[in-house]
């Protein structure tokens, strides 16, 4: 038996103390030479996304991916320092990741809106990246679409594990767009009130399970092991 498990990162797993809004100023002000009139639109949307918005809420022809992409790693990079001074590790987060890491039969990575660097980025800032498999992960650069995210993963822990692709894989994330990625992949969905969304607006969208954050990580495993089993 195996199972999937993708994390995703901002208020999931983190609070970024308000650092995500500024990388993406950032990056839009070296490419655009003036900063946004107003702050990125996230919501767990991708990164791609999110700054494709911005230009064109600004009435400019949205750059070239690569020019973006170098725009927002070097964003996070000289934002990394404030990442740390401002933001946190979420309630629970660590416990449960070393839980997760240490069943041999859950390959644990992230499904998230960042783009790769980033969200190595985030994770580091806070010792956490080594408790993922950041190579099998699918980021905000994979495409516009956080649906799209999902096979991607899959795929990428196929090769790398040598699993089938059709490996049952659950999402762990804060928004509804979240779980609109479970359901439209058929995937299985943790839902954590960590964000801005409330618990009744995570199961509105068409979460049944909703934990209010990740402290009881016993409750986390045995709701792994009972997704895991109804897909077998």
């Amino acid at each position: 038996m195996a199972l999937i498990v993708l994390w995703d990162i901002d208020h999931t797993l983190i609070d970024n103390g308000g650092v995500s809004k500024e990388i993406y100023a950032s990056a839009f002000s070296s490419i655009a030479g003036h900063p946004p009139v107003a702050p990125a639109a996230t919501d767990g949307r991708t990164d791609r996304l999110i700054m494709r918005e911005m230009f064109l809420l600004h009435g400019l022809a949205v750059p070239e991916w690569p020019v973006v992409n170098g725009a927002l790693e070097t964003a996070g990079r000289q934002l990394t320092a404030e990442l740390r001074r401002r933001g946190c590790v979420l309630p629970g987060v660590r416990e449960t990741l070393e839980s997760v890491q240490c069943e041999g039969w859950l390959i644990s990575s992230v499904l998230t809106g960042n783009i790769a660097e980033n969200a190595r980025t985030k994770l580091s800032a806070f010792d956490l990246d080594g408790l993922v498999d950041l190579g099998v992960g699918a980021y905000g650069a994979d495409d516009v679409e956080r649906q799209a995210l999902v096979p991607v993963a899959r795929l990428r822990v196929s090769q790398a594990c040598g699993l089938p692709v059709s490996t049952p894989v659950v999402l762990v994330g804060d928004t509804p767009r979240d779980v609109e990625a479970a359901l439209a992949n058929d995937t299985e969905i943790i839902a954590v009130a960590t964000g801005v969304h409330s618990a009744d607006q995570l199961r509105d969208a068409g979460a049944h399970v909703v934990l209010a954050d990740l402290t009881d990580t016993d409750s986390v495993i045995d709701h792994l092991y009972l997704m895991a089993a109804g897909r077998r």
